[in-house]
């Protein structure tokens, strides 16, 4: 099969294209067929070797957490699903590829085309996840550090539809962007603490830091310590006395089918740029270089 695979830790010049073997399901496992594969920035970090601490990486290696496929083999046990669905979820082998086995998937909508389908699993984990441990309910005011990706594009809809108010930082290109998601938007960068409190005299509730960036600094000025304040993106959270969050707790199917659901009756909206699976380093560069808005996927032919 046709997959993008990396030998050796390094820039994106370590990615290439080879014919590697088809995976063949285990327990518990399908293979799927892929047709989308979402791209996220820890994919970057992961290939530069960044990640070595938290998550090892065996070489060679196909990149990519999430897929959206066709199922087309089953392994021992799997009894609901079956070949020829129609599939979202989290890849155990990597995405980067024709083919790859997943554990956790869920039925795709056939409203939803595959690029939005593959765009879902990760961010909106990770958004319920983070919102989830800042208990984030009605009638508070969060505000999200560097929101326009795809996680902060799904965590926004997500903590507006708790009845919270949103208060999102982005650069100005995605003013318009982060209000047309339901968020009260702000630019990021020197200023940030008093343009906040200009906008929430009353005080933000809880942060959520997608961004990093000295975000933390501002974030514990504007909540008055470190409580409420969780980070997915700043690896000195813990010098700071902050929680930093990383990789699924629980992947859920039946709420990825919901928001899948939800993501095709246009309830949540998601925002996608695609590249060609051969383009896979260039889109790794884009992603790399931050201020993307919404998610990165590859289409796999």
């Amino acid at each position: 099969m046709k997959a993008i695979q990396f030998d050796r830790f390094g820039d994106t010049e370590v990615l290439h294209e080879t014919d590697a073997e088809v995976p063949e399901p285990g327990p518990g496992q399908v293979r799927v067929r892929v047709k989308a594969a979402g791209l996220n920035a820890l994919d970057g970090k992961i290939r530069a070797g960044a990640m070595e601490a938290l998550f090892p990486t065996p070489l060679p290696a196909i990149p990519g957490a999430e897929l959206a496929g066709v199922v087309d083999a089953l392994g021992e046990g799997v009894q609901d699903v079956a070949v020829g669905d129609e599939v979202l979820g989290w890849s155990d082998t990597g995405s980067y590829a024709q083919y790859a086995l997943a554990t956790v998937v869920a039925p795709k909508p056939a409203d939803l085309d595959w690029q939005r389908a593959a765009a879902l699993p990760v961010a909106s984990e990770t958004a319920e996840r983070v919102l989830n441990l800042l208990n984030v309910t009605a009638g508070e005011t969060v505000l999200m550090h560097g929101a326009a990706g795809a996680v902060g594009t799904v965590a926004v809809q997500l903590a507006t539809a708790r009845g919270a108010r949103v208060i999102a930082t982005a650069g100005a290109s995605n003013q318009d962007y982060l209000a047309s998601l339901g968020a009260t938007p702000t630019v990021y960068g020197e200023g940030l603490v008093e343009r906040v409190r200009a906008l929430a005299p009353e005080g933000v509730d809880a942060v959520f830091d997608l961004a990093g960036k000295g975000a933390l600094e501002d974030s514990i000025a504007l909540r008055g310590g470190t409580e409420r304040i969780v980070t997915i993106a700043d690896f000195r959270a813990r010098q700071f006395g902050v929680a930093f969050s990383s990789g699924a707790q629980e992947k859920s199917a039946a709420r990825l089918a919901a928001l899948a659901q939800d993501a095709a009756a246009g309830r949540l909206a998601t925002t996608v740029t695609a590249y060609p699976l051969d383009q896979a380093a260039a889109a790794q560069q884009v992603s790399g270089a931050g201020h993307v808005r919404g998610k990165l996927v590859l289409t796999v032919d």
